[in-house]
């Protein structure tokens, strides 16, 4: 049997939970259309998060993956996106602190638009249609238009990927990730919140290592203080976009698929 790997692979093969795609031709030129398109991510960033990830399987760092089953295009305004990495954040310094350890940070954002299904069909007062599969391929609406899959929601699902990426890099790196803006945050969650009290004790030790950093001279304007490294991640469910997306490495000559920093198949999909 042959097993040279190329990007188109997957076809040989059974694949689950691919839409019924009604307009092939249409399928085709979005995914070619792709194809033209940028990456989302680079093969460098893709290769520190490996090496940071077995530092983790190492037992020494952390890894925290957070964020929503499935991403809405309806829900990826500047605030939305800027809510979601706050609370990313609150909850890194907090086991960062607890666990004497650095936390990699990993978000569910930035291309989780696609959801598995137990069935592909869905009927609901005697109507069936075909079931949700999340914004990248139709929509949650039960009306036949709505429920069609969409090949130029592919391209929706990119650009809005895109759009979420370039502002949680701004914010990562433009100084609203400062650990000392993070930890008034926390602070704020303990004044307002009765479950925050249990932290208070939690909160006082940061702020007096904090002030202990700032006695020994350390810089809390340095880089290190104020940007972090978030990487983006999301199931490669389908499997047409994430091959559209996946590029040879200029420097290595690997492949990579570069719509996350980091993709995985889940248990369902895989029908275990």
């Amino acid at each position: 049997m042959n097993t040279t790997w190329h990007p188109n692979s997957w076809t040989e093969r059974p694949a689950g939970q691919q839409p019924d795609w009604p307009e092939l031709g249409a399928l085709d030129e979005a995914l070619h259309e792709l194809e033209t398109r940028p990456p989302l991510v680079f093969a460098g960033e893709a290769r520190r998060l490996t090496d940071q990830l077995a530092r983790v399987a190492k037992g020494k760092a952390i890894v925290l993956q957070a964020g929503d089953c499935a991403e809405s295009f309806d829900l990826s305004s500047a605030d939305a996106i800027r809510d979601k990495l706050k609370v990313i954040l609150q909850m890194a310094v907090v086991l960062q602190y607890s666990a004497g350890l650095p936390v990699v940070k990993v978000g569910r954002i930035a291309g989780q638009f696609a959801k598995p299904r137990s069935s592909g069909t869905e009927t609901r007062d005697g109507a069936t249609l075909p079931s949700f599969r999340g914004h990248i391929v139709n929509d949650i609406t039960f009306d036949s238009d709505s429920r069609t899959p969409d090949p130029q929601r592919l391209l929706q699902a990119y650009n809005t990927s895109a759009a979420t990426l370039n502002l949680l890099r701004a914010f990562t790196r433009g100084g609203y990730a400062d650990l000392r803006q993070v930890h008034n945050w926390n602070q704020e969650f303990i004044a307002s919140s009765p479950v925050g009290e249990r932290y208070e004790r939690l909160a006082g030790g940061i702020e007096r290592a904090l002030h202990f950093m700032t006695a020994c001279g350390f810089d809390t304007d340095d880089a290190a203080m104020r940007q972090v490294e978030l990487y983006t991640s999301h199931e490669a469910l389908l499997l047409g976009y994430e091959q559209a997306l996946t590029r040879q490495d200029s420097l290595t000559g690997d492949w990579y698929d570069c719509s996350a920093h980091m993709l995985w198949i889940g248990e369902r999909t895989r029908e275990l």
